[in-house]
C-alpha cells in the first residue's frame, strides 16, 4: 500500500517536471532565438534550465523540515516566548532603531 503511494508521488513529480520542462522548451524556442539570436534548446536542456532556476531562485524549501517559512515563524515564536519582558522591549527598540517606517526620518547615527 505504502509502496504504491510512493510510486504515484514519484510519477506525479516526474510528470509535473516533464510538463514544466516542455513549457520552458516551447517558450525558449519561441522567444529567445528571435529576440536575442540564441540557439534553440533540447528537452534535456530545458529540464536543466528549469532545475538551475529552481536552485538559484526558488530553493528547495519543502525538503528540509523547519527551514521553510513556517519553520522560521515557529522558531521565532519560540524565541519570543522564552524572552523576558525586558528582553522583548530591548528587541523592539533595536528593530525601531534599524527599521524606520516608510516616510519617517531615518534614525540618527550614534557617535
Amino acid at each position: 500500500m505504502k509502496a504504491a503511494r510512493i510510486v504515484k508521488v514519484v510519477l506525479l513529480i516526474a510528470g509535473i517536471a516533464a510538463l514544466l520542462s516542455f513549457f520552458v522548451l516551447r517558450l525558449w524556442n519561441w522567444l529567445m532565438p528571435e529576440i536575442f539570436g540564441l540557439h534553440a534548446i533540447t528537452f534535456a536542456q530545458a529540464f536543466g534550465l528549469l532545475l538551475l532556476s529552481k536552485i538559484l531562485f526558488g530553493g528547495f524549501r519543502g525538503l528540509r523540515p523547519g527551514f521553510g517559512r513556517r519553520g522560521w515563524q515557529r522558531r521565532m515564536m519560540e524565541r519570543w516566548d522564552s524572552m523576558t519582558p525586558e528582553e522583548r522591549e530591548k528587541f523592539r527598540q533595536g528593530l525601531r532603531s534599524r527599521c524606520a517606517p516608510l516616510g519617517s526620518p531615518a534614525p540618527e547615527a550614534k557617535s
